[in-house]
């Protein structure tokens, strides 16, 4: 029975964990990203992304579009993004001059589109005469998936229809190209698969479907497409190589594929609609492909942070087992990807393996892409970074010790902005009977099946989660995969039913309470021996929080340190440190320093306790080191 996931509307705690940040995001993170867009934010590298727009407008009228079009290719995807987060926070934290904000951009939005619904500033601006002739680079489809996404959500949240019908009348647009024109092919950034899935659930729409089912039906069946379109034209973007099947994902019919290949957002954002399409439609073939998929993902391709797309070259993923912690990619956009296909996948299947990924990557990559006051954002996230080495050599000048203002290419900021905020559709679901908890988050919820949650908890800091449910039916709720023990009570009983594959399921008839204690204890997390440099390794995890170790907290150096993991792990609340936190103090040796680059001498080590924070906070307290996984020593 399919599992609907939707973003939750209802009154939250002020002072909850996920709550402080959606309030983040809407005191801070918009209005500083409001600004960009209209280039008005001091020190932030030049948008251009709402003046471009108004230069479409200009040029849809006839007239002359003043100093043109700026940016990449893909600049119009940042204005998308960033009204489909206003439209989250808004349902969070009804503001009226933020939705001014949104309706005013959604007229200029409007006022950019051609006649045939077409709508795509720089091909507007730039070059008319080559639209749809190059669906490798330009673009076109992945800016016209985020704009979708966007109006589902504006319409969702305010019930404002312009940008719907906006986008409506693109998709037209887009199905009268592809579908009734036979144009052929499918875009080289997968995104609009999923975009068009969430128009067609919201309007019913079947071209939307249909287009959908075309763009993944269609991909990988013709492998010399992209090389035709580029014997075809005379022009390019970036240089794209059109025979790199495998970096564009086109190299197979997607139902045989069987390893999670190139570049990591787009295939994440693809395998994405894969999921929800299968779930739609109850392609099995589809799902199964979906599952393989994500094995080689998680199984194979994943740093412990939730981090997937380990190699800069292509961003993309690399080869099995390939994970180097100094040299990692681990875009936040592909984590944010991945928590998509996750969600995805859980309509298809309640699997704890999926929200176990999801909530790895959430409470790691993802907010440590953002810094803690919202206002700068890292692109890459590697697990060890040594100043004069990382952003310096040239094998690790993507691997920055400090978080940028902004990007050229922007594709993060607006992206942790609106996964952030609607947190709440990947932490809840429902069937006709169920409720699902895939994560937890303090707050109250109101179902579409007539039931009720009211959630309390301290989580990820604290380990009990309350929850008291009104209505009739039943309560699915997760046990992660790390926690080596829990207990559970109903109505104060001791409730001994087994998980099925992660989940408790329990019935409900009225007001139930149900209390659910995880296992708080620190533990040490090893690498698999297949893992090159890191055999001999250990991290250090509680709960769902990867923790790295700063110089900051360890003497300026933790290059020096090594652990040992037959001692106990303390823990400290630390409400002033980096906005609130718990610290570990790890038991470990610290290797002397020696004279000259190598030596004869066998190394001292001296007892000491290593201090670790958790790795989403790390980078806030200026240029230092910070590692991960350490080497343990006996």
């Amino acid at each position: 029975m399919k599992v609907q996931s939707q973003i939750r509307q209802g009154a939250y705690s002020s002072d909850a964990f996920i709550r402080k940040y959606q309030r983040l995001v809407s005191d801070t993170v918009l209005p500083y990203q409001y600004a960009v867009l209209n280039d008005k934010a001091e020190g932030a590298e030049k948008s251009h992304v709402v003046q471009n727009f108004i230069n479409a407008g200009k040029a849809v009228r006839g007239e002359d579009t003043g100093d043109g079009f700026y940016g990449m290719v893909f600049q119009d995807s940042d204005a998308a993004k960033w009204i489909e987060a206003a439209a989250y926070s808004l349902r969070n934290f009804p503001d009226p001059v933020l939705e001014k904000q949104v309706d005013d951009l959604v007229d200029i939005i409007a006022a950019a589109q051609d006649e045939d619904g077409y709508l795509d500033t720089y091909f507007i601006i730039k070059d008319k005469d080559k639209r749809w002739t190059n669906l490798l680079e330009a673009h076109e489809l992945y800016c016209a998936g985020h704009m979708i996404e966007a109006a589902c959500a504006y319409y969702e949240a305010c019930g404002k229809r312009k940008l719907l019908d906006v986008m409506m009348k693109n998709a037209e647009h887009i199905y009268k190209v592809f579908i009734e024109n036979n144009h052929g092919g499918f875009p080289g950034h997968p995104e609009i698969e999923l975009a068009l899935m969430k128009m067609y659930r919201l309007t019913g729409n079947e071209k939307c479907l249909s287009l959908a089912e075309y763009f993944i039906n269609t991909r990988g069946t013709d492998t010399d497409f992209y090389k035709r379109e580029c014997e075809a034209r005379s022009w390019k973007v970036w240089g794209c190589d059109p025979g790199n099947g495998e970096y564009q994902q086109s190299n197979i019919p997607l139902r045989k594929a069987e390893r999670a290949k190139g570049h990591a957002v787009r295939a994440v954002y693809l395998y994405t609609g894969m999921a929800d399409l299968a779930a739609e439609t109850c392609d099995s073939e589809l799902f199964e492909a979906c599952k393989r998929l994500w094995d080689s993902i998680t199984k194979r391709q994943m740093y412990i942070t939730g981090g997937i797309g380990s190699t800069v070259h292509g961003e993309a993923f690399s080869t099995d087992y390939d994970l180097p912690s100094d040299t990692a990619y681990a875009e936040t956009c592909a984590s944010i990807g991945l928590m998509f296909f996750a969600s995805r996948m859980l309509e298809n299947e309640v699997n704890g393996e999926y929200s176990d990924v999801m909530e790895q990557a959430f409470y790691n990559t993802v907010l440590a892409g953002m810094q803690l006051d919202g206002k700068r954002f890292f692109y890459v996230n590697p697990l060890e970074v040594v100043p004069g080495i990382s952003g310096v050599a040239p094998t690790h000048r993507h691997d920055l010790t400090q978080r940028p203002g902004w990007y050229a290419c922007a594709c993060c900021p607006p992206n942790a902005a609106r996964l952030i905020s609607s947190f709440g559709k990947y932490a809840y679901g429902e069937n006709e009977n169920t409720i699902f908890c895939h994560l937890y988050a303090a707050g109250t919820v109101c179902f579409e099946n007539g039931m009720k949650l009211v959630c309390e908890t301290d989580y990820p800091y604290g380990f009990t989660v309350r929850y008291k449910v009104s209505g009739s039916g039943c309560l699915a709720v997760r046990i992660p995969g790390w926690s080596s023990s829990y207990s559970l009570t109903v109505n104060g009983s001791s409730f001994t039913g087994a998980p099925e594959k992660g989940y408790v399921y329990i019935k409900t008839d009225g007001d139930s309470e149900i209390v659910l204690t995880l296992d708080d204890t620190p533990r040490f997390v090893y690498a698999s021996p297949k893992i090159p440099r890191l055999t001999g390794y250990a991290a250090v995890c509680r709960g769902p929080l990867v923790y790295c170790f700063e110089g900051a907290d360890n003497d300026g150096d933790v290059l020096q340190l090594g652990l040992d993991t037959e001692g106990s792990i303390s823990t400290a609340e630390e409400p002033e440190l980096l906005c609130g936190t718990v610290r570990l103090g790890v038991p470990a040796f610290r290797t002397a320093q020696t004279d000259g680059l190598y030596t004869a001498q066998r190394p001292a080590y001296t007892a000491c306790t290593a201090y670790a924070v958790p790795y989403y906070t790390w980078g806030n307290r200026g240029e230092n080191q910070m590692r991960v996984w350490l080497p343990v020593r006996k």
